[in-house]
């Protein structure tokens, strides 16, 4: 089906804002004035800065949380500022800078964070549907020649695909672990060609027959619908994983125990609110792809996540060569090592 003229200018307009965004960290974006603003003096004011993993682009990902970070401000009396990013090692980077104080971080990124980066987990997303997690998806275009995954798995070395980064649970991890490593195979090596984007530029692609399959999510297909009507009707869904743990809030180890009730409390308590302040809550919630609020959580959420890392190393390591059994022994022992290291330390916090 040829694309038309308005098509074709609203995917200019996007990839032009991806490379822009892709350029690194939109740091320090104050919502709502200067530290003098809030009635304390700037050298006694705490800011809270809130990283943003990417759902669409940074900046719209900024916008759909700028609501409930502007009431978070006004609440708290502390300035909110933002760190939003186009990638999710951005993210990561930032938050292992010590640079972030409180993050929306998927089950990977989470991970990293808890076990490296002193954060712990205190919230998980609620989808609007009232369930607590997200299905990874392999997606490919209705006129496509593969109809379902034995067709995608029966021609190596003939389709294009389309992932995300490693850190990324259903963009990589999920179809990996679940779809590739379990029959021997490897993504980077089984397609003609990999490229690595966002989720809502890879499912472009597909469109555009650019690729021939993407990774992708429910939440990021959802906001591609509504972005993207007549486009995303094009597309079809050839493989969806188990429920997947949905995304997490993180706090910063270091935050003063006052300021790290207020916002727990904040957190868990949006759009719970009776009347019209719920009424606004929910809206505001509402901006932000399929979230419907939160509930309280801890690092003991991602485990599920530990154990899917572990298993597809353990299934890369089995099926990979070696230049001896003992070379295959030691990277068994250090993936197992690496695991009780993980699970120890999302147990003991």
């Amino acid at each position: 089906m040829a694309l038309d003229t308005s098509w074709l200018h609203r995917l200019r307009n996007y990839r032009r804002l991806m490379r822009m965004v892709s350029r690194g960290l939109l740091l320090g974006l104050l919502l709502a004035g200067s530290a003098s603003a809030s009635g304390q003096p700037a050298d006694t004011v705490s800011t809270i800065r809130f990283g943003i993993l990417p759902i669409g682009s940074a900046s719209e990902s900024l916008e759909q949380w700028r609501g409930l970070l502007e009431e978070l401000q006004k609440r708290l009396g502390h300035p909110v500022t933002t760190v939003s990013v186009g990638s999710y090692a951005g993210l990561s980077d930032a938050i292992g800078a010590q640079q972030v104080d409180i993050a929306f971080l998927s089950g990977k990124l989470a991970v990293q964070a808890v076990v490296h980066q002193h954060m712990h987990v205190f919230a998980q997303f609620v989808r609007s549907d009232g369930a607590v997690g997200n299905v990874a998806m392999l997606v490919v275009r209705n006129d496509s020649p593969i109809h379902n995954l034995a067709g995608l798995l029966a021609t190596p070395g003939r389709w294009r695909y389309a992932r995300s980064e490693h850190l990324s649970v259903t963009g990589y991890t999920a179809p990996e672990a679940d779809v590739f490593a379990p029959r021997g195979l490897n993504s980077d090596t089984f397609f003609a060609s990999v490229r690595v984007a966002d989720h809502q530029g890879n499912l472009l692609s597909v469109v555009n027959r650019e690729v021939d399959v993407a990774s992708s999510n429910n939440p990021d297909m959802d906001l591609f619908r509504r972005r993207f009507p007549s486009e995303a009707a094009q597309l079809r869904v050839i493989w969806r994983s188990p429920l997947i743990p949905s995304g997490v809030l993180v706090l910063r180890d270091g935050l003063p125990p006052p300021l790290r009730e207020q916002l727990t409390a904040f957190i868990l308590a949006y759009g719970r609110a009776a009347g019209e302040a719920g009424v606004r809550e929910r809206a505001q919630l509402a901006r932000i792809p399929d979230l419907g609020g939160f509930v309280a959580q801890t690092n003991h959420v991602l485990q599920p996540f530990v154990d899917m890392q572990y298993a597809l190393l353990r299934q890369e390591a089995e099926h990979g060569q070696w230049v001896s059994p003992q070379a295959l022994q030691a990277r068994l022992a250090q993936i197992e090592s690496d695991h009780r290291r993980d699970t120890r330390a999302l147990l003991g916090h």
